[in-house]
C-alpha cells in the first residue's frame, strides 16, 4: 500500500470515538471500523433492501448490499491512487446506505411524509443513527462508537436544524467547511455505481434500451467504441464491456481532474482540505455527462410505469404502518415501544427504516389483511 499523502486521514490526525477505548493489537483503527459495520446486523440487512427494483422481482438486480459493495470497490481504488485511506474510504462506503429505508428512495419519500410534524427523516442522517444508537452488539457502549471521520463520511447532506443536534459533527455544515477527501470520494463513488448499475438493471429488465441509450452522450461514445473494437458482439457481453469502459473513464477522470485541483489549490494537511473548496470532483464536461445521465435514467427509469406502480404501493405500505403503529404503539415489539427519549415517532420511524422489503410486505399482511396473523 503507498504511503498516505500528508492531506489523508490517519490515526495520528482521527479525532478518535466518542468513548475511549483501547487500541486494537492487530488491525489500524479505520480496519476495525470497516469489521464493525460488516458484522453489523443493519449491514446484513441491506441484501433484502431495494435499491431501484424490489429484491423479489428478480435475483440479479442490485440491492442496497451489492450497491454498498460496488462503491467500497470504486472508492477504494481511487483512494489508492490518490493516496489516501483506503480503510476509511471503504468503512464509510460500507455504511453509507445502513439507515435506509425499505423500497428505496419510495421508501425514503414516504417515511420522511409521515414524519414530517416529528423533525421529518433522512437515509444520511438514519445511517448516523445507526451506527451511534440502534446497533446493540457492545456491552460498553451504544452503537459501533466508530471513530469521527467514518461517522463524518456517512453524513452527506444536513439542513442547519440538524446540524445544531450533531455536535461536533455538524459544525461543518454550519460553518461551510469540507469533510475529508476520503468522504469526498465516497459520495462520487456512489454516484458513479448507482448511475451505472441503474443502467445496467434498467437494461436487463427491459424497462429501458440500447436504442433510447443512444442519445446519451456518455453511453453513446462507450458503445460505439465496444462495437468498433468488437464487431458484431451483442447481448449481455455488449452491455457489460460498454458499462465497465464508462465506470473506468469515470474513475480515471475523477483522479486527474482531483489531482489538478490540488495542484491548484495546494493542501498541506487535513485541516486544509477542511477550509478549501471541493477538491474532489469531475472534469466540467465530465460532470455534465453525469448529469445528462441522471435526467435520462429519472425520465425513463425511475418515473417508468412499472417503478411507479412499485413506488406507489410501497408508500401505501410504509404509510399504513406508520399510521397504524402510532395509532397503537403496543403493536410494536417491546425494544422499539420504549424509544430513545421517549419519542414515540422516532421509535416508529426507526423500526420501519430497519426493515427489509419483504419484512414491511409480511408485517403489513399480519397488521392488515384478512386471515394473515
Amino acid at each position: 500500500m503507498p504511503e498516505l499523502a500528508p492531506y489523508a486521514v490517519c490515526e495520528a490526525n482521527s479525532r478518535g470515538r466518542r468513548v475511549a477505548e483501547e487500541r486494537p493489537a492487530k488491525r489500524g483503527e479505520f480496519q476495525r471500523d470497516r469489521d464493525r459495520i460488516i458484522h453489523s446486523t443493519a449491514f446484513r440487512r441491506l441484501e433484502y433492501k431495494t435499491q431501484v427494483f424490489l429484491n423479489h422481482e428478480g435475483d440479479l438486480f442490485r440491492t442496497r448490499l451489492t450497491h454498498s459493495l460496488e462503491v467500497a470497490q470504486i472508492a477504494r481504488n481511487i483512494a489508492r491512487a490518490m493516496r489516501l485511506n483506503e480503510d476509511l474510504v471503504e468503512a464509510v462506503s460500507l455504511a453509507h446506505d445502513l439507515g435506509h429505508t425499505p423500497f428505496g428512495h419510495a421508501g425514503q419519500d414516504a417515511l420522511n411524509r409521515c414524519m414530517r410534524e416529528h423533525g421529518g427523516f433522512e437515509h444520511n442522517l438514519q445511517s448516523l443513527r445507526t451506527v451511534d444508537l440502534l446497533e446493540d452488539r457492545y456491552a460498553a457502549f451504544d452503537g459501533l462508537n466508530l471513530c469521527f471521520e467514518t461517522r463524518e463520511g456517512i453524513v452527506k447532506h444536513c439542513s442547519p436544524e440538524n446540524a445544531r443536534q450533531l455536535g461536533e459533527l455538524g459544525e461543518r455544515f454550519l460553518a461551510h467547511t469540507r469533510p475529508s477527501l476520503e468522504a469526498q470520494v465516497c459520495n462520487l463513488a456512489d454516484e458513479i455505481a448507482y448511475n451505472n448499475h441503474d443502467v445496467d438493471d434498467g437494461l436487463r429488465s427491459g424497462l429501458i434500451t440500447l436504442e433510447q441509450l443512444g442519445d446519451v452522450t456518455l453511453f453513446a461514445r462507450h458503445v460505439a467504441e465496444v462495437r468498433q473494437t468488437y464487431p458484431g458482439l451483442g447481448g449481455r457481453r455488449l452491455i457489460h464491456e460498454t458499462i465497465r469502459r464508462m465506470i473506468n473513464t469515470l474513475v480515471c477522470d475523477l483522479i486527474d481532474t482531483t489531482a489538478d485541483n490540488l495542484g491548484r489549490h495546494p493542501v498541506r494537511d487535513l485541516a486544509e482540505v477542511r477550509l478549501a473548496q471541493p477538491l474532489v470532483a469531475f472534469s466540467p464536461g465530465m460532470h455534465e455527462a453525469q448529469r445528462e445521465m441522471k435526467g435520462f435514467l429519472r425520465t425513463h427509469l425511475y418515473r417508468h410505469y412499472r417503478v411507479l406502480r412499485m413506488t406507489n404501493k410501497a408508500q401505501r405500505i410504509i404509510g399504513d404502518l406508520f399510521s397504524a403503529f402510532i395509532a397503537e404503539p403496543r403493536l410494536l415489539p417491546p425494544q422499539y415501544q420504549a424509544a430513545s427519549g421517549g419519542d414515540q415517532a422516532r421509535g416508529v420511524a426507526d423500526y420501519i427504516a430497519g426493515m427489509t422489503d419483504r419484512y414491511a410486505m409480511k408485517e403489513h399482511r399480519r397488521l392488515f389483511a384478512v386471515g394473515e396473523i
